[in-house]
């Protein structure tokens, strides 16, 4: 039986192209909202040249101002555009300013629209920069905020004279990075190296064209690499969309929605030179999907769920499904609410 102790969502934060402030202050008014009904976490997509939040640094910053316990999270910030050492002081600030409720995930690999913006962020060509897990490596070492140069080397600024490592340091950081991990590659690495684990509705078919096969190998893989005395986290991913208080032309909506994303998940698809297989999408009513859920077999295997909020659907469908699902799911799976 599955023992969910940690509920959480996932939102694309969009946006109008005319009034991107409208929607950005809906995504904050949602972190706000997930926080009164209990979800223990609230993440946002990192998307670029999209109409989304193209610095989850920086959204998370605000959305700590506006919450008091809910876990932040990013999923994912593509590493290959950001600068190891920067991001550490963007996500450590807003670390400190949340008071430690910072979730960061990752993910290397060459980024979303490389061929359109890499020469933007690279001076030469970009295809020559380092943009594999060595530069989440960079990144890691970064947070641990070990002094820079020897121990005679200070800095002096008005008033101070210290030592030099990353500022803000927030200590406990590093035990909170993840990794969004889709290969058996990628799962043992981010065990290896000590991060946590996302794993959602997207996996690379390299052992099987059975998805939920090779998704439980890959929560398999991972733990047989991280060490035992920290075991680390693992949170899975699912979309999520019960039906049961939408008005008939939502449950409509939400089934069209459905039924459009289906054929994906009948054979992989092929995106380069990997196979990429989907999960089905989980809209009914909370028995069916309920139903659903307790045949996965990845549900006794991890303790965290991660509700996957739609791109396509708008504050008002997000909050009703968010309150549905603490209403009638999250208990049934053996969670209770935070306060």
């Amino acid at each position: 039986m599955p023992s969910i102790t940690s509920l959480s969502f996932l939102t694309p934060g969009n946006f109008e192209d005319d009034h991107p402030y409208g929607g950005l202050e809906d995504t904050l008014q949602l972190f706000e909202f997930g926080e009164q009904l209990g979800y223990d976490g609230a993440w946002i997509r990192q998307r670029h040249l999209e109409h989304g939040v193209g610095s989850a640094a920086v959204f998370l910053a605000a959305a700590s101002q506006r919450t008091r316990r809910v876990e932040l999270g990013a999923a994912v910030i593509p590493i290959g555009y950001e600068s190891p050492f920067r991001l550490a002081e963007d996500l450590s600030m807003a670390d400190v300013l949340s008071q430690g409720r910072l979730q960061v995930g990752l993910s290397a690999g060459v980024p979303p629209h490389a061929e359109l913006i890499g020469h933007l962020v690279f001076d030469g060509d970009w295809r020559e920069y380092d943009l594999s897990y060595g530069r989440i490596a960079r990144f890691t070492e970064n947070l641990r905020g070990d002094f820079l140069g020897d121990e005679n080397t200070v800095i002096r600024s008005p008033g101070n004279v210290q030592r030099p490592r990353l500022q803000p340091y927030s200590p406990g950081l590093i035990d909170r990075i993840w990794y969004g991990g889709g290969s058996r590659r990628s799962v043992r690495w981010a065990g290896e190296n000590g991060l946590n684990l996302l794993t959602g509705n997207i996996v690379f078919a390299d052992d099987s064209d059975d998805f939920q096969t090779v998704q439980l190998g890959l929560v398999q893989t991972y733990r047989e690499q991280i060490a035992p005395a920290r075991p680390g986290r693992v949170a899975l991913g699912r979309v999520i969309v019960p039906t049961d208080s939408a008005d008939q032309a939502s449950r409509e909506r939400y089934r069209e929605y459905a039924a459009s994303r289906h054929e994906r998940t009948l054979k992989p698809a092929v995106l380069g030179d990997r196979r990429v297989l989907f999960a089905p999408d989980l809209v009914g009513t909370a028995e069916e999907i309920l139903e659903r859920l307790h045949a996965d077999p990845l549900l006794p295997e991890v303790t965290e769920l991660r509700l996957e909020l739609p791109y396509e659907f708008g504050r008002e469908d997000y909050e009703q499904i968010l309150q549905d699902t603490v209403r009638l799911i999250g208990p049934e799976l053996g969670w209770k609410a935070g306060v």
